[in-house]
């Protein structure tokens, strides 16, 4: 029996063309891309009947995200380094926050086009759910994993330069120390100041990676970084996209 909810989801063919003229590349392993671009949403009605045990998301874009954030990090990590010899650490920080940050990602998706290709459900499509920065930015990390997984980094640094450009230009200045920021912001609106805790930590010691949480106004941001300090600044920079939305 064909799963009614698969009769509302965007045609696979058309989803490709747009995924493809997006990274500008031809995927040799189309099923990556495709699941890129499945929403957790529309994920049973891609692969049918629901299995007893199995967990929401499975087949959705989730693990490519994972991936494809890591991929933009660094490749992103790497660009700074070439675009800004003389900087160090402490300046190079919010310019890498700022452009891996979920802002940024959801608008380099929203001129994209991205929304018009994504696998949505359509009571979640109905609702404007492939309009939300969070989705929007959620895909765009999973592409660049796709990407990265069919082609290389070499790929995904080509698709990231061409596509972050205009963001990296717009850069002349480091952008404000998100934590400072974020302390700046609570206190002008007469509030506590934020409260940060590790809540994983993992790896060797020679390659330890953070996981960070950090609280106000009853709201969390989530930071992951090989150092507590850089896990603090995603943390709080997602925080403040938060508060400030």
């Amino acid at each position: 029996m064909i799963d009614p909810s698969a009769e509302h989801l965007p045609d696979p063919a058309t989803q490709y063309r747009a995924a493809e003229t997006i990274l500008g590349h031809s995927f040799a392993r189309p099923a990556l891309l495709y699941e890129a671009l499945t929403h957790r949403s529309a994920a049973h009605g891609r692969r049918g009947q629901h299995r007893r045990g199995e967990r929401r998301g499975v087949g959705s874009n989730e693990r490519l995200e994972f991936i494809g954030d890591r991929v933009l990090g660094l490749v992103v990590a790497d660009w700074l380094l070439e675009r800004f010899p003389d900087e160090q650490e402490g300046e190079l920080g919010p310019r890498h926050a700022h452009l891996v940050s979920r802002k940024v990602l959801a608008v380099i998706a929203g001129r994209a086009g991205l929304s018009e290709a994504l696998a949505i459900a359509p009571n979640e499509a109905r609702a404007g759910v492939g309009q939300l920065a969070n989705v929007l930015a959620d895909a765009m990390e999973a592409m660049i994993g796709a990407l990265y997984l069919d082609a290389g980094l070499p790929a995904a640094q080509v698709f990231v330069r061409t596509a972050w450009r205009s963001a990296m230009d717009a850069l002349v200045l480091p952008p404000k120390d998100p934590k400072t920021a974020l302390q700046e912001l609570l206190m002008a609106r007469g509030l506590a100041l934020p409260i940060y805790q590790v809540v994983e930590r993992s790896g060797p010691s020679h390659a330890p990676e953070f996981v960070i949480d950090v609280s106000a106004c009853g709201q969390t941001g989530t930071g992951r970084a090989g150092s507590k300090r850089v896990a603090e600044r995603l943390a709080a920079a997602e925080l403040l996209e938060r508060l400030s939305a």
